[in-house]
């Protein structure tokens, strides 16, 4: 068995420590939804450090087996899970298929990349889950197309309440290496924000959609 809290405190640290996740509680970014956040999260950068990157690798693979037991297939969510599952697939030895956020315009009009087998046991792998929405959309492709979705693994997610019912919802299971609460926990301790800071940071997660207006 995995050490959830270590991962989750490494996982923050290395974030951090990239610039992967960016605080800026008096310098807010503004997200494509529109939001306002003290936070930015890319977990693309991890791909250009091959220790972390490996860190990453390996603790996915882990939560696969442990937490979704076999898989036939690994699917990433275009764009960012894409690197991260192939990544992840190579490790297994598993097939690996990618899903658009909607059908290409062209050729086929598929949504789905790769060779797709109906009634093949797939995990998802995404980079990071914020309302899940559009996780759960490749989630729905896959399902459509025939697949069973074992669950879905992340690298991070802001643990929204929205998230957790819609992968409810959509009955999903889901697992990230770490999270929100654990990013601050760590922040906290190591000085990457002060008590005022950290305390604007939870509001926000408390109502992210009118935080700032």
């Amino acid at each position: 068995m995995f050490n959830k809290s270590e991962i989750e405190q490494q996982v923050a640290e290395f974030l951090l420590q990239i610039k992967a996740i960016k605080l800026q509680p008096d310098n807010p970014f503004t997200w494509a939804s529109g939001w306002k956040s003290p936070i930015y999260c890319d977990n693309r950068v991890t791909l250009s450090h091959p220790t972390i990157r490996t860190y990453i690798r390996q603790k996915l693979v882990q939560v696969i087996q442990e937490e979704f037991g076999s898989a036939g297939c690994i699917a990433g969510v275009a764009t960012a899970g894409i690197p991260q599952g192939v990544l992840v697939a190579q490790e297994l030895g598993l097939p690996f298929i990618y899903v658009r956020s909607k059908p290409k315009d062209h050729g086929t009009g598929s949504m789905i990349e790769g060779e797709v087998i109906p009634g093949q046991r797939v995990v998802v792998i995404e980079d990071l889950i914020s309302t899940g929405k559009s996780s759960l959309q490749a989630v729905q492709a896959l399902r459509d197309a025939g697949c069973t979705v074992a669950g879905l693994a992340a690298i991070f997610s802001y643990g929204f309440d929205q998230a957790t019912e819609n992968f409810h919802e959509a009955k999903c299971k889901f697992y990230t290496l770490s999270n929100y609460n654990a990013l601050l926990k760590y922040a906290e301790a190591n000085s990457y924000i002060s008590a005022d800071e950290s305390e604007i940071l939870r509001k926000w997660r408390v109502s992210p959609s009118t935080w700032g207006q």
